[in-house]
């Protein structure tokens, strides 16, 4: 690739918010081995503590550029009043990542040693029953927290929750907390567990405080996490700004995807400035690990967090319309297709990860929409490299998304 052949960066300083989880290795990878300084960019990652901070910041320009959850640019107020979203994105950053923890206490009434999936950790089905069970022998209400409440951890909960005939709007209380607030609020008890991504879930264990009950990625396979979101304006007005930023990006996930890179990510996220924990909490979900009850119970997962894999950054519109869709269900709003789709074609945008595949030389799927829910296992897809298995729930809830 010629550098020299990309127009002039508009804007080289730039100011990019991230969160104290695992995926913001991407990011994180571009500024520590200097791929956004190759591209001619001067970035400066601001740590961010809530989700909520990152959307109004980067509405208000106070950041260039951010992650999201993969929901937020599409769910910016309830409804399809969303059409007037600002926000677009032309990069997801992570499949799959988060998983559900529950206090040690009420994890005594689980045999997590029993009913294991096909990935070798927990069944969602049998889990979720059990904690039904739990929910009918207790007289009062659990409380269950998500980091937001547009997203990829509150769908997968509620997915999971109702495997197992729980209610949520009835049977449990779901709020929101920020991320690296779960743990504090689950040791005193203001909190009977959470579902959200690493390294959280790691580090309630390694405290003592919880147990793993099941990770996202059985409940809902390879399902988009986060994005990597700019406002329509600031794109219009620094296109090749934000090509390059795209370019910097993908190459650090290309870097990640490598086994023999791992540990030297883990090192680099663990350090004060990004995570700000210890490398053995860290390492779980980037060596393709998850921790169940105990720091010793270390179980082979590799299909926990998908990062580069599987085409992880394509930002495909039929995902987007299952966002939405999920999003209607816990809204009790009918949707409409016409402006549905106006809505998704706007915010994600195929075109712009094509443009940086295509000058870096990566493959990428031909076509904007594909089967949701359908295939058990990893397989190809229209000449574009490998994709994952994207069952959901048990199993049978597969559907066509086609245009």
């Amino acid at each position: 690739m010629n550098l020299e052949s990309l127009s002039s960066a508009e804007k080289t300083n730039l100011n990019i918010g991230f969160m104290r989880l695992t995926d913001s290795a991407p990011l994180i990878i571009a500024q520590e081995l200097h791929f956004f300084e190759r591209y001619g960019l001067e970035v400066a990652l601001r740590r961010e503590e809530s989700w909520a901070n990152v959307r109004d910041k980067v509405v208000a320009g106070i950041l260039d550029a951010a992650p999201m959850l993969a929901p937020m640019p599409l769910i910016t107020s309830p409804g399809l009043k969303n059409n007037a979203s600002p926000f677009i994105t032309g990069l997801m950053l992570s499949l799959s990542g988060s998983a559900i923890t529950l206090a040690s206490g009420l994890c005594k009434q689980f045999d997590l040693g029993a009913n294991k999936s096909g990935d070798n950790c927990p069944d969602p089905l049998f889990t979720a029953q059990k904690f039904g069970a739990i929910i009918n022998a207790l007289s009062g209400q659990l409380t269950l927290a998500t980091p937001y409440p547009y997203s990829m951890d509150t769908f997968q909960l509620r997915h999971w929750l109702k495997l197992g005939g729980v209610c949520p709007e009835r049977d449990v209380k779901i709020i929101v907390l920020p991320p690296e607030a779960m743990t504090a609020n689950l040791t005193r008890g203001a909190i009977d567990g959470f579902c959200v991504g690493e390294p959280w879930n790691s580090v309630a264990v390694q405290a003592g405080i919880g147990s793993t009950v099941v990770s996202g990625y059985p409940i809902l396979n390879n399902i988009p996490e986060q994005a990597f979101v700019v406002t329509e304006h600031w794109h219009k007005t620094y296109p090749s700004t934000h090509l390059r930023l795209r370019l910097a990006i993908m190459e650090a996930a290309a870097w990640l995807s490598k086994p023999e890179n791992r540990q030297m990510a883990v090192a680099i996220l663990a350090q004060s400035n990004f995570l700000d924990l210890q490398e053995q909490v860290v390492n779980t979900a980037l060596l393709g690990h998850s921790i169940e009850r105990k720091p010793s119970d270390l179980e082979e997962n590799h299909g926990f967090i998908a990062l580069n894999r599987y085409n992880a950054g394509f930002p495909w519109r039929s995902s987007a319309r299952c966002l939405l869709e999920e999003n209607f269900e816990l809204q009790g709003i009918t949707s409409d297709c016409k402006e549905t789709r106006q809505l998704i074609e706007k915010v994600y945008r195929t075109d712009l990860y094509r443009e940086a595949a295509a000058v870096l030389g990566y493959s990428c799927p031909s076509t904007d929409y594909k089967d949701e829910g359908c295939n058990t296992r990893t397989h190809p897809y229209k000449h574009t490299k490998e994709m994952g298995r994207d069952m959901f729930l048990n199993g049978d809830k597969g559907f066509s998304l086609q245009p």
